[in-house]
């Protein structure tokens, strides 16, 4: 009796070994693996914001989440080959940080789901058909707002009372060019409100902006506004050391800027934005086609001023203004 009981235990221990999950074993969780199509390797507070996004909904590196990191590294040109490397790790969603990146994504893939962040106007670019229905493998979130440019106007002629001219350096030729000029007739209406006189300076690539900011010395444009553009962020060090050259006021559209020495920046919380990212890539690998996910506009805004850089173009930021900063950095 003994040994049959023994037999029984053994058989049942075998039974377990080659069944887990009769035995109450769990399968092992589905490990995610998401690309990250980027393009500054120096960003690492975006890619932060968008990791703290993936644990607050319980994934862990090492664990359920693998992401691969590929950077074009301020070279756009090299978008297309970094997308297609991504595709080929068997990414289960793409991560593209801006409008070129998933233009770039889209192009090499109509399966792989696609998440973008930071684009001006995905419908106006080709990225999606609406914003209520994206369609197609691509969805995200958009950094497109109808008050950006003109509060960022306002902001600054608050901090310069007196300012009656202000350049605003824009990008054309771009895929986004309609949206570029949608912001400057928005512009144009905010300046007439505020009895200021814009004076368009274009630059197309990197090497216009030495050229731009000669023209807006030449014509003593008393402050500037910069227009959101890739290649514009991706020369932020470059803007900031020369709008300082030029004892130039400046309004930025990302918080970069004023990291880098820039005086003013008005603009979408980006942190917000990839935090958000995460649900994105949540809903997708759970299931949801990105198509059937509605393009995300923003809802925090942020005002950043940096008071070293003020005091160096010897101004006096108005208090009423430093109120309302989310932050006034020394």
């Amino acid at each position: 009796m003994v040994r049959f009981r023994i037999a029984c235990s053994i058989i049942v221990a075998l039974a377990a070994l080659c069944n887990p999950a009769a035995a109450g074993a769990q399968p092992a969780a589905k490990v995610v693996r998401i690309g990250w199509l980027g393009d500054d390797p120096a960003t690492t507070h975006f890619r932060e914001a968008f990791r703290q996004g993936l644990r607050d909904l319980g994934y862990v590196e090492g664990r359920n989440l693998v992401i691969e990191y590929r950077f074009a590294e301020g070279k756009l040109e090299r978008f297309p080959a970094v997308a297609t490397e991504l595709i080929a790790l068997n990414v289960d969603v793409i991560v593209a940080v801006n409008g070129l990146a998933a233009l770039a994504a889209k192009q090499a893939t109509k399966t792989v789901p696609i998440v973008f962040a930071s684009v001006g106007d995905p419908v106006e670019s080709g990225l999606v058909t609406s914003l209520a229905h994206p369609g197609g493998n691509l969805t995200g979130l958009s950094n497109i707002s109808s008050e950006l440019v003109g509060k960022g106007l306002q902001l600054l002629k608050e901090a310069l009372p007196g300012v009656s001219r202000v350049a605003v350096l824009w990008q054309p030729g771009g895929r986004d060019e309609p949206t570029q000029k949608e912001r400057l007739a928005r512009a144009e209406v905010a300046a007439r409100t505020l009895g200021v006189r814009l004076q368009r300076v274009e630059a197309r690539r990197p090497a216009d902006i030495d050229r731009a900011f000669s023209e807006i010395s030449r014509t003593r444009a008393g402050a500037l506004n910069v227009l959101t553009s890739v290649v514009f962020f991706n020369e932020r060090r470059r803007l900031v050391a020369l709008a300082a050259k030029n004892q130039l006021p400046t309004m930025y559209f990302a918080r970069e800027f004023v990291n880098a020495g820039g005086l003013m920046a008005y603009s979408a919380n980006h942190a917000d934005q990839y935090r958000s990212l995460a649900a994105y890539v949540d809903k997708i690998v759970k299931g949801v086609a990105p198509g059937d996910l509605p393009v995300q506009l923003p809802t925090k805004f942020e005002l950043v001023i940096n008071l070293k850089t003020a005091k160096a173009l010897g101004l006096t930021i108005p208090q009423s203004l430093l109120a309302r900063a989310d932050q006034a950095m020394d």
